[in-house]
């Protein structure tokens, strides 16, 4: 194996194959972000298809997102042993098969089996579709390198919900997945192509086995917690106290062994820098929330509005515009801010936008419900690329490579586990106001017997009446339970605001750093 110590970075790319290097790798990584995006609107008609709950469906965004996470980590360990062209295009070639195993799944196990394998060779992509696309473009020309890798992850959140929803209502579910395979091959086909000949020296590193063993049990373990506690009755099932138990346990002993391993497979020392250890934080809980919110938008809007997959799509996708167009920007001049007040500000952006989601009713119509998910498009701009700057500011340049993979490891776990919370409790928070709403149907009630004597005269039976009157019970918990996750979510957004003042100032000149992985986070 050729010694790394010898290797000299091949030039940057010229012409023709630069313009098709960056068409393949960004279709690469646009396929990948889209299908983080694109189930959001279809889970209803994958949970209906497959015969599961709505909760369970979740498990279709949950699995991508753990697996994911576990897989960020190894990226630098198998690029350094397999090479970064090589295990690029093994990706994408393995995310095409994995597609291709999630669109013709017979049953949930089966699909939640493939989305995790999806999510697992998805993990390298990312950040080695970033690192191959600097390396195609000369430092001058850096800046409009990472624009275009911004343009890519911004638009793929737009066409995911708009793609998927149109898809689900015009054909078979399948089908959001089967897309990815002509993409991927032809993707697939040019990196190598053009790459090839530009690979990097590889050399056998020690793996720190103990401590993936223990991070794939300790994330596994807490995942299917959040994720069958309700079906399970949470802490009064046995199998749910087991895998908190050993969860913790697990946890524990990564945190020991991790902190004392030559080779940690997550550098956990990284947290006792401050501005790294307020900016994940902030980062990781900020970006639960946000999945969360955007899961459980459509899923209420699909189960309990009325909206086809399409008509909720069309309400999701505007969150990418104004994205779009300020993050080049925002990247470009990070410098010339303080990132706190960036970051604080997407913050108040994000709380204003959850607020005015907390005030929908069975009556808000589709412009009145677009408006807040337009907004939401600022925050996004002005979250990623601040806070990832503070995450990496002031970090030597020989940490920045496992500082960024750390920080993308703990913000994807954290969206996969704010999609599980917020979805249990809105759930949750549905049968307590289904409850109390049916305690007020009663005969002393005058709203409620206007209301039957009403559907008695337009012909209903007794029976119709009451089915009717408790469908409408059912619309209106689950619009108060979403009403109380967003206002919710919105406090939380607004308490992580004084996380970020602990922070120190980035330093001038983490803003491209900061910039290009933010992109790679922004969806």
């Amino acid at each position: 194996m050729s010694s790394p110590a010898a290797y000299t970075p091949p030039p940057p790319l010229q012409g023709s194959a630069r313009l098709w290097g960056t068409i393949a790798l960004s279709a690469a990584t646009f396929m990948n972000v889209l299908d983080s995006s694109i189930a959001n609107v279809s889970l209803p008609a994958i949970a209906g298809d497959l015969g599961v709950s709505s909760n369970q469906g979740t498990w279709v965004i949950t699995s991508f997102g753990v697996a994911n996470a576990i897989a960020l980590p190894l990226t630098g360990w198998l690029s350094q042993r397999f090479g970064q062209v090589r295990l690029f295009v093994t990706s994408v070639l393995l995310f095409v098969l994995s597609s291709w195993l999630c669109g013709i799944a017979p049953n949930m196990p089966f699909l939640i089996g493939a989305r995790a394998l999806q999510g697992f060779v998805a993990g390298p992509m990312m950040p080695l579709a970033q690192t191959l696309l600097l390396s195609s473009y000369p430092p001058a020309l850096a800046g409009l390198a990472m624009a275009l890798w911004a343009m890519t992850t911004l638009v793929a959140p737009v066409m995911g919900p708009l793609l998927g929803g149109w898809i689900t209502d015009n054909a078979h579910w399948g089908w959001i997945f089967f897309i990815n395979v002509p993409i991927g091959f032809v993707a697939g086909f040019i990196t190598w192509t053009i790459f090839h000949k530009r690979e990097t020296p590889t050399r056998k590193l020690p793996i720190d086995t103990v401590g993936l063993a223990l991070l794939v049990i300790a994330v596994t373990a807490i995942q299917m917690m959040l994720d069958r506690g309700k079906e399970l009755d949470w802490f009064h099932s046995e199998e749910i106290i087991a895998m908190t138990v050993l969860s913790v346990i697990a946890f524990a002993f990564l945190i020991v062994w991790e902190l004392t391993d030559k080779h940690p497979v997550v550098d956990l020392k990284l947290f006792k820098v401050r501005n790294f250890l307020t900016g994940t934080v902030a980062m990781s809980v900020a970006y639960g929330l946000f999945m969360g919110n955007i899961v459980l938008l459509p899923l209420w809007l699909q189960s309990f509005m009325g909206y086809t997959a399409t008509q909720a799509g069309m309400l999701m996708a505007p969150v990418g515009l104004f994205a779009i167009i300020l993050s080049p920007v925002i990247g470009k001049n990070i410098a010339k801010f303080d990132t706190r007040r960036l970051a604080t500000l997407a913050f108040l952006v994000f709380a204003l936008v959850l607020w005015m989601r907390s005030h929908f009713s069975t009556l808000s119509d589709f412009n009145t419900m677009m408006i807040p998910t337009l907004i939401q498009g600022i925050a996004l701009a002005l979250f990623f690329i601040p806070l990832t700057s503070i995450i990496l500011g002031g970090l030597p340049p020989e940490k920045i490579a496992s500082a960024s993979g750390l920080s993308s490891f703990t913000r994807v776990l954290f969206g996969s586990f704010g999609t599980s919370i917020s979805v249990t409790v809105w759930q949750d928070r549905t049968t307590m106001h289904h409850a109390q709403l049916t305690e007020l149907i009663n005969r002393g009630s005058v709203a409620s017997n206007n209301a039957i004597a009403g559907l008695n005269a337009a012909g209903l039976s007794a029976e119709q009446t009451f089915s009717q009157i408790n469908r409408m019970i059912d619309q209106q918990a689950a619009t108060l339970a979403a009403n109380d996750v967003f206002y919710a979510s919105a406090a939380i957004f607004v308490m992580l605001i004084p996380l970020v003042w602990l922070s120190r100032p980035a330093k001038p000149g983490a803003g491209g750093a900061g910039a290009a992985d933010a992109a790679a986070g922004a969806h």
